[in-house]
């Protein structure tokens, strides 16, 4: 065989053997895409690792500092008509231990409430990643059902719509049937239009988060079956929202940051003590003989500090930072009743889209036979194609809502494990596991 002839051979099964291998992307692996590219994310790693230096540095407020100095100056001096130039020196080495700086405390535990806030923040960014991505990734396959019920609609309409042609060819049906065919089939290609662009429109929110699009996206198991949250109960999951929701913890942690600002401020009207030690070389000049020469000095001793009066503003800080702290209090009221409001509303959503689910399956299955009995009845007569045309129709809106109630649910679970602080990455695998290759 010539090369001509068995290269697209060659190429044609490689590529064949290629579209073949390709595998529908589970949630899992688009999470980690949305890990790698998201920017969101991204800015919020910077943030956790600005914030864990947060706590170095209120370390250091407790730790001794060490400082040297050195200058050095040209002088002119003229005495009684004498006149001398000469340079001064000196250099030092100060050593600073703070020993009582109750300011420094309460800063030195702020900082490391702030590192610990900073953690808080950082997992609440990475459970939100987890819902984004799930959400705009159950936007496309809801987007994908909508077109594929409407490319469904649109087969069976153009089937009629030939159909009803080649009837009125013959003088079996007017041409009333046959605008009314013309009719749906023109609808059910606007329709298709109308769900290519959701799903466009869909596939570009994912990769705006993910950086890059599935080749293929797995479906629902045929015989697929939701399970209810676990625990059933109401009352344990806002018990969990009120304990564990992140952002109640971000809250308490920023309470309990304004309680040592508030520390911090009174603090103020107290005195400090620092351990200080000295060590340099000076070059003195001596007016009286002209002359100099260099000094070693060394010292060691304790300072005390004590402010008197600093025009009231010490006080007015005071009472400032009560105010701030009674503001985070209230904050942090809101967050609780906030979290416990999101994990009634996830949990409600959760149930009652499995109630939903359930009447949506009994509705397309009713639609199904439906159509049937209708095809049936066109065929002996009894039912016109416009009755078809209708119960395809019926079946692929049943359709479209089962698969939507059904990711619908699906996220309103995530969601509810987000409120009640439970969300991670591997719940995804669990949503994965209900998932197949279409």
């Amino acid at each position: 065989m010539k090369a001509k002839q068995w290269l697209p051979l060659l190429l044609s099964s490689v590529c064949a053997g290629w579209f073949a291998s390709v595998h529908a992307e589970p949630l899992e692996t688009v999470l980690r895409w949305a890990e790698q590219n998201d920017p969101v994310i991204a800015a919020a790693r910077a943030a956790r690792a600005a914030g864990q230096e947060k706590q170095v540095q209120g370390r250091a407020l407790l730790l001794p500092s060490l400082g040297a100095s050195a200058d050095t100056f040209w002088n002119r001096v003229e005495i009684r008509g004498f006149e001398k130039h000469y340079n001064t020196n000196q250099w030092g080495v100060t050593l600073t231990q703070p020993l009582y700086r109750p300011q420094n405390w309460a800063q030195a535990k702020q900082a490391e409430l702030q590192s610990e806030l900073a953690e808080l923040q950082w997992r609440d960014a990475e459970q939100q990643l987890v819902l984004r991505v799930a959400k705009a990734w159950f936007d496309v396959l809801t987007a994908r059902a909508q077109l594929q019920a409407a490319e469904e609609l649109r087969a069976a309409a153009e089937g009629q719509l030939k159909l009803a042609k080649a009837s009125f060819e013959v003088g079996t049906v007017t041409v009333v049937d046959v605008y009314e065919a013309q009719s749906r089939y023109d609808l059910a290609e606007a329709q298709v239009v109308a769900a290519k662009n959701g799903v466009a429109v869909a596939e570009a929110a994912l990769v705006s988060i993910t950086g890059q699009a599935p080749q293929r996206y797995p479906r629902l198991k045929m015989d697929v079956k939701l399970l209810p949250p676990e625990p059933a109960e109401l009352s344990a999951w806002e018990a969990a929202a009120r304990a564990d929701n992140l952002a109640v913890l971000q809250a308490q942690v920023a309470e309990r940051i304004t309680k040592e600002e508030l520390a911090r401020r009174r603090a103020g009207h107290q005195p400090t003590v620092d351990l200080e030690a000295m060590v340099g070389n000076q070059r003195l000049f001596s007016q009286s003989s002209f002359s100099s020469a260099d000094v070693d000095a060394a010292q060691i001793g304790v300072r005390v500090t004590i402010p008197l009066y600093a025009g009231g503003a010490i006080t007015s800080q005071v009472r400032e930072g009560a105010a701030l702290l009674t503001q985070a209090q209230r904050n942090r009221d809101a967050a609780e009743r906030q979290a416990v409001l999101a994990t009634k509303q996830a949990y409600l959503n959760v149930t009652n889209g499995l109630t939903r689910v359930k009447a949506l399956e009994a509705a397309l299955a009713s639609s199904l036979k439906n159509l049937e009995a209708t095809k049936t009845g066109f065929e002996v007569g009894v039912r016109i194609n416009l009755d078809v045309l209708n119960a395809q129709a019926q079946v692929a809106d049943a359709r479209t809502q089962l698969a939507q109630a059904r990711f619908d649910t699906l996220l309103a679970l995530l969601q509810l494990k987000a409120a009640a602080g439970q969300l991670a990455a591997s719940d995804l695998a669990q949503v994965d596991a209900l998932f197949e290759e279409e």
